[in-house]
């Protein structure tokens, strides 16, 4: 073999093995930058299917529906009854309690026990007791369990929203829906696999939330959650201009796509594969929503179960629309209900949210054990924090991120129990305290996930919804 022949056939074997070698590197710089491009496929005929096939454990939920109190409920005047801070109404709050802690407004000022502004009573077989304005809710506590030992990191509203939702007070991080949607999967084919409804209350604290709590975060954008408004047009621009026809739009839509389509085989951007998938979503959209708002089908009945008129974008109109979205295979659908913001008139501020979320989410259990769907589906009900067992302004409570309640009902949840508890005063959890990545750790297992193995590749670690610090499925809740 000549000298000029053995010297190009080494120069193409090391560059053979050089381009390979970058090709492998590439390929693993990949992987580990945009793990989601490199997976299996999880698409069919548009639908994602989730990365978790199979699951983790058997599920026992299907979906969730969670019921977000913004602006932070006062446990003491709803489901944590205080009788020690009734006795000490008006007497300064035990220095022992507060002395070193955090405390949001009330920094520095005298501190003053305030009693609970309403009154409790017993409910169910099980006699749990909570606020009396609640009489429709006390028909199905039997259903419910009551978590009295909630705590969590944050005292203000914007990071404590962000921390209820994302398991971070850092924006930027996956919302819990766009979690259960990356990781499960959408069962509906015509409508958004996670959806958020608002409503605002008549007390006026509008207390603002942002789409950031329902951002997908640096998961792709396909799956954050779609804001359908209660009022009007449930979704902007979702309907046909004047003089464009179904048909049209159609052919407008495959056109985009056909050129996005064409566009991402040369650049291969999640984006705009998410890009195409929303476009058609949004066509399916045009057919799918109205058939959704438009209840004229219901019965009457139904309607007055849950107290609301179709579409008045009350709390009400909203839980009956959950429903709806639970049917037709929606996999995580948060409402938001405003104006718990009580640094002042406390009492009469609960009364009014009362009044308006009491039969509503009653009605929602029941339409959904009627339905057999209360056993597969869990229902959340939370705020971002508490209120403080101090008064503020004579009449308020201040944030309190010490202890707080919430409930759980349906998808694996025991039924007509409560779990841990706070002081005598209703300052701090002390029995079987549950953190916020706990909740989420459970929510998690009764999807059939085991949270601690559902991980995404971000910036080289391991990001988990339930975080890092040590969360823990609360195994006493669950049936």
């Amino acid at each position: 073999m000549s000298f000029l022949n053995q010297l190009q056939r080494e120069v193409t074997r090391r560059s053979f093995l050089r381009r390979s070698g970058y090709a492998v590197g590439a390929l693993a710089a990949g992987a580990l930058l945009r793990p989601e491009a490199f997976a299996a496929n999880k698409e069919v005929g548009g639908k994602w299917l989730g990365t978790l096939q199979p699951r983790h454990h058997a599920a026992q939920a299907k979906r969730v529906i969670w019921l977000t109190m913004a602006g932070g409920a006062s446990h003491l005047e709803t489901w944590d009854y205080r009788p020690k801070l009734a006795e000490m109404h008006g007497q300064p709050m035990p220095e022992s309690f507060t002395k070193g802690q955090q405390i949001a407004q009330l920094q520095g000022q005298k501190l003053t026990c305030y009693g609970p502004q309403t009154k409790f009573a017993k409910f169910g077989q099980c006699g749990q007791e909570i606020c009396d304005f609640f009489p429709q809710t006390g028909t199905v506590v039997d259903e419910m369990c009551f978590i009295r030992s909630m705590t969590t990191d944050a005292i203000n509203h914007d990071p404590a929203h962000m921390f209820m939702n994302t398991g971070s007070q850092i924006a930027g991080r996956p919302s819990m829906g766009s979690w259960a949607l990356y990781g499960l999967g959408a069962e509906a084919e015509d409508l958004p696999g996670f959806v958020v409804l608002t409503s605002l209350g008549r007390g006026g604290q509008n207390q603002p939330i942002a789409a950031r709590q329902w951002s997908s975060g640096f998961l792709p954008s396909k799956f954050q959650g779609v804001h359908l408004r209660g009022k009007g047009d449930p979704v902007l621009y979702l309907t046909n201009p004047p003089g464009i026809s179904r048909e049209q739009q159609g052919d407008v839509v495959s056109t985009i796509n056909a050129l996005n389509a064409q566009y991402d085989s040369l650049v291969d951007d999640p984006e705009i594969a998410t890009r195409i998938a929303q476009y058609e979503m949004a066509f399916k959209m045009q057919a799918s929503v109205p058939e959704l708002i438009d209840a004229s089908s219901e019965p009457q009945n139904i309607f007055e179960l849950y107290g609301c008129k179709p579409g008045d974008g009350s709390f009400a109109s909203n839980c009956l629309l959950a429903r709806r979205l639970a049917e037709r295979g929606v996999r995580f659908i948060q409402l938001y209900h405003k104006d718990w913001d009580h640094h002042g008139g406390v009492g009469d501020g609960v009364r009014l949210k009362a009044e308006e979320i009491d039969r509503a989410q009653a009605a929602l259990i029941k339409d959904l054990k009627q339905r057999d769907m209360l056993k597969d589906t869990l229902i959340v009900w939370a705020g971002e924090f508490g209120r403080t067992p101090m008064s503020q302004g004579g009449s308020g409570r201040d944030h309190h991120n010490k202890g707080f309640s919430i409930w759980m009902a349906g998808g694996g949840i025991k039924g007509g129990v409560s779990y841990g508890s706070t002081d005598e005063l209703g300052y701090a959890a002390v029995d079987k305290v549950v953190t916020v990545h706990d909740v989420h750790a459970t929510m998690l297992h009764l999807l059939g996930v085991d949270h601690n193995r559902f991980t995404y590749k971000f910036q080289g670690l391991d990001a988990r919804l339930s975080g890092v610090e040590g969360a823990n499925v609360i195994q006493g809740i669950l049936a």
